[in-house]
């Protein structure tokens, strides 16, 4: 009875526990929504606060944001296109790499994994400047490609494939090869399929890295008509404009395509992240 006691004390601390963590982590999405309702004044003068003052709210803010005049929706579609093919585009290629270092030997293949390991290591700020002038002497400067093409091998993607693929039977590629396939027809037909749980956890973690990245557009991007939402909202922070209704409304809607890509996918996530976790 003791122990059954002890242990119920435990779940109920970690009940508690967890409750306490997810309203610290929904509390600035509250108020943030909060603030959406309130004209930009009110935080240019007092800031971001849990203070629900029905007469001071409307939805001007929202009518602004559908029928006013500004860039807010290129800057959105902007960010959804560059988005959707930065993690159609890593998936594949980050899935073919880690495939290779999972299913097949060649030498060399424990010193190139070693760099993918030490890749994960370098944060950008140390190769910033090196791909910036890898770029504007490739002349991609003010172009998407130069936003998407040094990360579409990306280190801890192909690190996370190859955990989950390394204990993939030989004798399923084997099976495939006697029925005539190819290496490329194993890989889409057999183990793609495999990897639902794989693409999906990856497709939610680079989704969110690419809809939220700031720093690399921010030094590649020129030309204000190709701004990514999150370099358009950071134009509309200045003290001369009255710009805030618009930059508060704005980040409220700036949260939706992630999460309606974690909805799409969150079957797969947690199976997917445990699944690279524990194999290999």
């Amino acid at each position: 009875m003791r122990e059954k006691g002890r242990k119920k004390g435990i779940s109920i601390a970690l009940v508690i526990l967890f409750t306490i963590l997810a309203l610290l982590i929904l509390l600035p999405i509250w108020v943030l929504f909060v603030a959406s309702f309130k004209p930009g004044s009110d935080l240019m003068q007092y800031g971001l606060n849990l203070d629900i003052n029905v007469a001071r709210m409307s939805l001007d803010n929202y009518i602004l944001l559908f029928t006013g005049q500004h860039e807010y929706w290129k800057w959105f579609f902007n960010s959804v296109c560059l988005t959707a093919i930065t993690v159609v585009s890593t998936l594949l290629v980050s899935s073919f790499v880690g495939y290779g270092f999972a299913a097949y030997e060649f030498k060399g293949k424990r010193v190139l994994f070693l760099i993918v390991l030490l890749i994960l290591s370098i944060p950008l700020e140390v190769v910033m400047l090196p791909l910036y002038k890898q770029m504007s002497s490739w002349k991609l400067m003010d172009n998407y490609t130069a936003i998407i093409l040094p990360f579409v091998a990306h280190a801890s993607t192909i690190f996370f494939f190859r955990q989950y693929l390394v204990s993939i039977p030989q004798s399923l590629l084997e099976a495939g090869r006697i029925d005539g396939a190819t290496e490329y027809g194993i890989f889409f037909r057999l183990i793609i399929p495999l990897m639902k749980p794989a693409f999906s956890a990856m497709a939610i973690l680079n989704g969110m890295n690419a809809w939220n990245n700031y720093l690399w557009p921010l030094l590649v991007i020129r030309s204000s008509s190709k701004y990514t939402l999150t370099l358009g909202l950071n134009t509309l922070i200045n003290p001369y404009g009255d710009n805030y209704s618009l930059l508060i409304v704005g980040s409220v809607f700036s949260v939706i395509p992630i999460f309606v890509l974690f909805v799409a996918f969150q079957k797969y996530f947690i199976e997917g992240m445990m699944a690279g976790a524990v194999k290999g």
